[in-house]
Protein backbone atom coordinates (compact mmCIF):
# COMPACT_ATOMS: atom_id res chain seq x y z
CA UNK A 1 0.00 0.00 0.00
CA UNK A 2 1.46 3.34 -1.11
CA UNK A 3 1.48 6.44 1.05
CA UNK A 4 -0.30 9.48 -0.45
CA UNK A 5 2.03 12.37 -1.26
CA UNK A 6 0.11 15.35 -2.61
CA UNK A 7 0.55 19.12 -2.42
CA UNK A 8 3.36 21.53 -1.61
CA UNK A 9 2.50 23.15 1.71
CA UNK A 10 5.12 21.75 4.07
CA UNK A 11 6.15 25.21 5.29
CA UNK A 12 2.63 25.89 6.57
CA UNK A 13 2.48 22.47 8.18
CA UNK A 14 5.75 23.05 10.03
CA UNK A 15 4.60 26.51 11.08
CA UNK A 16 1.37 25.17 12.51
CA UNK A 17 3.16 22.33 14.28
CA UNK A 18 5.50 24.80 15.96
CA UNK A 19 2.58 26.98 17.00
CA UNK A 20 4.14 30.06 15.45
CA UNK A 21 3.19 32.60 12.82
CA UNK A 22 5.48 33.19 9.86
CA UNK A 23 6.81 36.69 9.38
CA UNK A 24 5.33 37.83 6.08
CA UNK A 25 7.90 38.35 3.34
CA UNK A 26 8.49 41.62 1.58
CA UNK A 27 6.98 40.28 -1.63
CA UNK A 28 4.53 37.42 -2.06
CA UNK A 29 6.16 36.44 -5.32
CA UNK A 30 9.59 36.14 -3.68
CA UNK A 31 8.15 34.02 -0.90
CA UNK A 32 6.32 31.80 -3.34
CA UNK A 33 9.55 31.11 -5.19
CA UNK A 34 11.25 29.83 -2.03
CA UNK A 35 11.60 26.05 -1.94
CA UNK A 36 8.86 23.94 -0.40
CA UNK A 37 8.90 20.19 -0.26
CA UNK A 38 6.15 18.35 -2.16
CA UNK A 39 4.63 16.41 0.68
CA UNK A 40 1.31 15.46 2.18
CA UNK A 41 -0.09 16.74 5.46
CA UNK A 42 1.31 14.99 8.53
CA UNK A 43 -0.49 11.79 9.54
CA UNK A 44 -1.24 10.78 13.13
CA UNK A 45 0.67 7.72 14.23
CA UNK A 46 -2.51 5.65 14.52
CA UNK A 47 -3.88 6.59 11.09
CA UNK A 48 -1.27 6.61 8.31
CA UNK A 49 -2.74 7.64 4.97
CA UNK A 50 -2.67 5.03 2.23
CA UNK A 51 -4.17 5.12 -1.24
CA UNK A 52 -6.60 2.30 -0.38
CA UNK A 53 -7.74 3.97 2.82
CA UNK A 54 -8.21 7.33 1.10
CA UNK A 55 -10.23 5.70 -1.69
CA UNK A 56 -12.47 4.07 0.89
CA UNK A 57 -12.90 7.39 2.68
CA UNK A 58 -13.80 9.03 -0.62
CA UNK A 59 -16.69 6.60 -1.08
CA UNK A 60 -17.86 7.18 2.48
CA UNK A 61 -17.73 10.96 2.04
CA UNK A 62 -20.31 10.72 -0.76
CA UNK A 63 -22.54 8.07 0.87
CA UNK A 64 -25.83 9.19 2.47
CA UNK A 65 -26.03 5.92 4.37
CA UNK A 66 -23.69 7.47 6.93
CA UNK A 67 -26.40 9.87 8.11
CA UNK A 68 -29.04 9.22 10.72
CA UNK A 69 -31.94 9.17 8.25
CA UNK A 70 -30.10 8.27 5.05
CA UNK A 71 -30.73 11.69 3.52
CA UNK A 72 -27.37 13.44 3.65
CA UNK A 73 -23.73 12.60 3.00
CA UNK A 74 -20.71 14.54 4.23
CA UNK A 75 -20.58 15.89 0.69
CA UNK A 76 -23.96 17.56 1.34
CA UNK A 77 -22.04 20.47 2.89
CA UNK A 78 -18.85 20.22 0.83
CA UNK A 79 -18.98 20.43 -2.96
CA UNK A 80 -15.86 20.42 -5.12
CA UNK A 81 -17.18 23.11 -7.52
CA UNK A 82 -17.81 25.38 -4.52
CA UNK A 83 -14.30 24.97 -3.13
CA UNK A 84 -15.51 22.15 -0.86
CA UNK A 85 -18.11 24.41 0.80
CA UNK A 86 -21.89 24.56 0.24
CA UNK A 87 -22.46 28.09 -1.07
CA UNK A 88 -24.84 28.93 1.79
CA UNK A 89 -24.40 31.64 4.45
CA UNK A 90 -25.01 29.08 7.22
CA UNK A 91 -24.77 25.32 6.95
CA UNK A 92 -27.76 22.99 7.16
CA UNK A 93 -28.15 19.88 9.29
CA UNK A 94 -30.05 16.68 8.72
CA UNK A 95 -33.67 17.37 9.59
CA UNK A 96 -33.62 20.98 8.40
CA UNK A 97 -31.89 22.63 11.35
CA UNK A 98 -29.36 25.37 10.73
CA UNK A 99 -25.94 25.97 12.20
CA UNK A 100 -24.85 29.42 13.33
CA UNK A 101 -21.68 29.44 11.20
CA UNK A 102 -20.70 29.16 7.56
CA UNK A 103 -19.44 25.82 6.25
CA UNK A 104 -15.63 25.97 6.12
CA UNK A 105 -13.78 24.51 3.17
CA UNK A 106 -12.14 21.12 3.65
CA UNK A 107 -9.34 21.99 1.24
CA UNK A 108 -5.98 21.56 2.99
CA UNK A 109 -7.69 20.62 6.24
CA UNK A 110 -4.95 18.10 7.03
CA UNK A 111 -2.47 20.93 7.61
CA UNK A 112 -4.33 22.42 10.57
CA UNK A 113 -3.71 21.63 14.22
CA UNK A 114 -7.20 22.64 15.41
CA UNK A 115 -10.53 22.35 13.62
CA UNK A 116 -13.84 24.23 13.45
CA UNK A 117 -14.01 28.02 13.33
CA UNK A 118 -13.28 28.12 17.07
CA UNK A 119 -10.62 25.37 17.05
CA UNK A 120 -12.43 23.17 19.55
CA UNK A 121 -11.56 19.89 17.82
CA UNK A 122 -8.00 18.73 18.47
CA UNK A 123 -7.79 16.06 15.78
CA UNK A 124 -9.24 15.73 12.30
CA UNK A 125 -10.65 12.34 13.23
CA UNK A 126 -12.35 13.91 16.26
CA UNK A 127 -13.81 16.70 14.14
CA UNK A 128 -15.18 14.15 11.69
CA UNK A 129 -16.83 12.14 14.45
CA UNK A 130 -18.40 15.27 15.94
CA UNK A 131 -19.80 16.35 12.56
CA UNK A 132 -20.98 12.80 11.89
CA UNK A 133 -23.12 13.03 15.01
CA UNK A 134 -24.24 16.66 14.96
CA UNK A 135 -24.30 17.62 11.29
CA UNK A 136 -25.70 14.51 9.65
CA UNK A 137 -27.50 13.23 12.75
CA UNK A 138 -25.98 9.78 13.04
CA UNK A 139 -25.23 7.33 15.78
CA UNK A 140 -21.78 6.28 14.50
CA UNK A 141 -22.07 2.73 15.82
CA UNK A 142 -25.43 2.22 14.11
CA UNK A 143 -24.26 3.80 10.87
CA UNK A 144 -21.17 1.59 10.85
CA UNK A 145 -23.37 -1.47 11.37
CA UNK A 146 -25.42 -0.42 8.34
CA UNK A 147 -22.23 -0.19 6.28
CA UNK A 148 -21.16 -3.62 7.49
CA UNK A 149 -24.26 -5.08 5.82
CA UNK A 150 -23.00 -3.86 2.43
CA UNK A 151 -20.74 -6.62 1.01
CA UNK A 152 -18.53 -4.18 -0.91
CA UNK A 153 -17.87 -2.04 2.16
CA UNK A 154 -17.31 -5.02 4.43
CA UNK A 155 -14.71 -6.42 2.03
CA UNK A 156 -12.90 -3.06 1.72
CA UNK A 157 -12.80 -2.47 5.48
CA UNK A 158 -11.45 -5.98 6.01
CA UNK A 159 -8.78 -5.26 3.40
CA UNK A 160 -7.77 -1.84 4.76
CA UNK A 161 -8.28 -2.25 8.51
CA UNK A 162 -8.52 -6.02 9.02
CA UNK A 163 -11.94 -5.65 10.67
CA UNK A 164 -15.50 -4.73 9.60
CA UNK A 165 -16.70 -1.10 9.68
CA UNK A 166 -16.91 0.52 13.11
CA UNK A 167 -17.20 4.06 14.44
CA UNK A 168 -13.44 4.43 14.77
CA UNK A 169 -12.27 3.16 11.40
CA UNK A 170 -15.00 4.97 9.43
CA UNK A 171 -13.72 8.27 10.87
CA UNK A 172 -10.14 7.25 10.08
CA UNK A 173 -10.99 6.45 6.46
CA UNK A 174 -12.78 9.78 6.04
CA UNK A 175 -9.80 11.61 7.55
CA UNK A 176 -7.44 9.84 5.15
CA UNK A 177 -9.52 11.05 2.22
CA UNK A 178 -9.66 14.63 3.51
CA UNK A 179 -5.87 14.67 3.85
CA UNK A 180 -5.68 14.21 0.07
CA UNK A 181 -7.80 17.30 -0.73
CA UNK A 182 -4.92 19.71 -1.14
CA UNK A 183 -5.28 22.68 -3.46
CA UNK A 184 -1.83 23.10 -4.93
CA UNK A 185 -2.86 23.22 -8.58
CA UNK A 186 -3.94 26.80 -9.20
CA UNK A 187 -2.89 29.31 -11.87
CA UNK A 188 -0.82 31.11 -9.23
CA UNK A 189 1.05 27.91 -8.41
CA UNK A 190 1.85 27.48 -12.10
CA UNK A 191 2.98 31.10 -12.27
CA UNK A 192 5.43 30.77 -9.39
CA UNK A 193 6.67 27.50 -10.89
CA UNK A 194 7.75 29.45 -13.96
CA UNK A 195 4.73 29.70 -16.27
CA UNK A 196 4.58 33.45 -16.88
CA UNK A 197 1.39 33.08 -18.94
CA UNK A 198 -0.61 31.46 -16.14
CA UNK A 199 -1.98 34.67 -14.57
CA UNK A 200 -2.80 38.22 -15.59
CA UNK A 201 -0.78 41.35 -14.91
CA UNK A 202 -3.59 42.40 -12.56
CA UNK A 203 -3.14 39.22 -10.52
CA UNK A 204 0.63 39.76 -10.32
CA UNK A 205 0.06 43.31 -9.06
CA UNK A 206 -2.45 41.91 -6.58
CA UNK A 207 0.15 39.44 -5.31
CA UNK A 208 2.49 42.33 -4.57
CA UNK A 209 -0.27 44.19 -2.75
CA UNK A 210 -1.17 41.06 -0.81
CA UNK A 211 2.12 40.98 1.08
CA UNK A 212 2.89 44.68 0.76
CA UNK A 213 0.53 47.60 1.12
CA UNK A 214 -2.60 45.53 1.80
CA UNK A 215 -0.91 43.56 4.60
CA UNK A 216 -2.95 40.41 3.93
CA UNK A 217 -0.01 38.03 4.40
CA UNK A 218 0.28 38.97 8.07
CA UNK A 219 -2.56 36.52 8.71
CA UNK A 220 -3.01 34.74 5.38
CA UNK A 221 0.53 33.43 5.21
CA UNK A 222 1.57 31.58 2.02
CA UNK A 223 1.66 28.83 0.97
CA UNK A 224 -1.40 27.76 3.00
CA UNK A 225 -2.64 31.37 3.06
CA UNK A 226 -3.58 31.04 6.73
CA UNK A 227 -1.64 31.52 9.96
CA UNK A 228 -3.69 28.77 11.69
CA UNK A 229 -4.52 31.14 14.53
CA UNK A 230 -7.58 33.13 15.62
CA UNK A 231 -8.55 36.77 15.14
CA UNK A 232 -11.49 39.04 15.91
CA UNK A 233 -12.34 41.03 12.78
CA UNK A 234 -15.28 42.89 14.29
CA UNK A 235 -18.18 41.10 12.63
CA UNK A 236 -19.95 40.17 15.88
CA UNK A 237 -20.20 43.77 17.11
CA UNK A 238 -23.78 44.95 17.48
CA UNK A 239 -25.38 41.50 17.24
CA UNK A 240 -28.02 40.71 19.91
CA UNK A 241 -26.18 37.50 20.83
CA UNK A 242 -22.57 37.77 19.65
CA UNK A 243 -20.82 34.51 18.81
CA UNK A 244 -18.04 34.09 21.40
CA UNK A 245 -15.84 32.23 18.92
CA UNK A 246 -12.54 31.02 20.34
CA UNK A 247 -13.45 32.34 23.78
CA UNK A 248 -15.93 29.47 24.23
CA UNK A 249 -12.94 27.11 24.06
CA UNK A 250 -10.23 29.00 25.95
CA UNK A 251 -12.25 31.29 28.28
CA UNK A 252 -9.55 33.87 27.64
CA UNK A 253 -11.10 37.35 27.20
CA UNK A 254 -8.66 38.19 24.40
CA UNK A 255 -10.25 35.40 22.35
CA UNK A 256 -13.76 36.85 22.47
CA UNK A 257 -15.33 36.61 19.00
CA UNK A 258 -12.03 35.47 17.47
CA UNK A 259 -12.23 32.92 14.68
CA UNK A 260 -9.69 30.82 12.80
CA UNK A 261 -8.06 32.46 9.82
CA UNK A 262 -9.46 30.61 6.79
CA UNK A 263 -7.17 29.55 3.98
CA UNK A 264 -7.60 31.72 0.90
CA UNK A 265 -6.93 28.89 -1.50
CA UNK A 266 -9.95 28.57 -3.82
CA UNK A 267 -11.57 31.49 -1.99
CA UNK A 268 -12.87 32.76 -5.32
CA UNK A 269 -15.43 29.93 -5.51
CA UNK A 270 -16.18 29.39 -1.81
CA UNK A 271 -18.41 32.35 -0.94
CA UNK A 272 -20.27 33.69 0.91
CA UNK A 273 -17.51 34.80 3.23
CA UNK A 274 -16.44 34.92 6.88
CA UNK A 275 -17.52 32.70 9.76
CA UNK A 276 -21.09 34.02 9.64
CA UNK A 277 -21.46 33.99 5.86
CA UNK A 278 -22.45 37.63 6.04
CA UNK A 279 -20.67 38.91 2.91
CA UNK A 280 -21.79 37.71 -0.51
CA UNK A 281 -18.97 38.74 -2.84
CA UNK A 282 -15.20 38.39 -2.77
CA UNK A 283 -14.81 42.06 -3.65
CA UNK A 284 -16.97 43.07 -0.66
CA UNK A 285 -14.95 40.79 1.61
CA UNK A 286 -11.70 42.37 0.41
CA UNK A 287 -13.10 45.85 0.91
CA UNK A 288 -14.21 45.00 4.45
CA UNK A 289 -10.81 43.67 5.46
CA UNK A 290 -8.81 46.37 3.65
CA UNK A 291 -10.87 49.14 5.27
CA UNK A 292 -10.09 47.89 8.78
CA UNK A 293 -13.49 46.42 9.57
CA UNK A 294 -16.24 48.10 11.56
CA UNK A 295 -15.07 51.37 13.13
CA UNK A 296 -15.11 51.46 16.91
CA UNK A 297 -15.31 47.69 17.40
CA UNK A 298 -12.96 45.43 19.32
CA UNK A 299 -10.87 43.70 16.68
CA UNK A 300 -7.36 42.57 15.84
CA UNK A 301 -4.73 45.30 15.80
CA UNK A 302 -3.63 43.92 12.44
CA UNK A 303 -6.91 45.08 10.92
CA UNK A 304 -6.40 48.69 9.87
CA UNK A 305 -7.52 50.86 6.98
CA UNK A 306 -5.08 50.18 4.15
CA UNK A 307 -6.49 53.03 1.99
CA UNK A 308 -6.70 50.98 -1.15
CA UNK A 309 -7.99 52.40 -4.41
CA UNK A 310 -10.71 50.69 -6.43
CA UNK A 311 -8.00 49.54 -8.85
CA UNK A 312 -5.99 47.99 -6.02
CA UNK A 313 -9.06 46.19 -4.67
CA UNK A 314 -9.66 44.78 -8.16
CA UNK A 315 -6.03 43.65 -8.36
CA UNK A 316 -6.31 41.85 -5.03
CA UNK A 317 -9.46 40.10 -6.21
CA UNK A 318 -7.65 39.04 -9.40
CA UNK A 319 -4.82 37.59 -7.30
CA UNK A 320 -7.22 35.73 -5.01
CA UNK A 321 -9.09 34.28 -7.97
CA UNK A 322 -5.74 33.01 -9.28
CA UNK A 323 -5.54 30.83 -6.15
CA UNK A 324 -8.49 28.73 -7.34
CA UNK A 325 -7.40 25.12 -7.59
CA UNK A 326 -8.32 23.38 -10.84
CA UNK A 327 -7.22 19.81 -10.31
CA UNK A 328 -9.44 17.10 -11.82
CA UNK A 329 -11.83 15.40 -9.41
CA UNK A 330 -14.15 12.49 -10.14
CA UNK A 331 -16.87 11.42 -7.71
CA UNK A 332 -16.65 7.77 -6.66
CA UNK A 333 -18.95 4.87 -7.46
CA UNK A 334 -20.56 3.52 -4.28
CA UNK A 335 -20.90 -0.16 -3.33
Amino acid sequence: MGTIRIGGLIVAAVTAALGCVMTPPKHAVDYARSPTLPTAPPDPADNPTTSEKAALGKQLFFDRRLSGDGSMACQGCHYRHLGWTDGLPLSRKVGGGMNTRHTPSVYNTGYYTAWYWDGRAKTLEGQITAAWKAQIGADPAKAAATLAEVPGYRAEFEKVFGVPPNADNVAKALAAFLRTLNSGESPWDRYIAGDRTAVSAEAIAGGELFSGKAGCAACHTPPLYSDSTFHNIGLEAGKPSPDPGRYAVTKDPKDMSAFKTPSLRSVGISGPYFHDGSVDSLEAAVRYMASGGKPGTARSELLVDRRLSDREVAQLVAFLNALTSDERFVAPALP
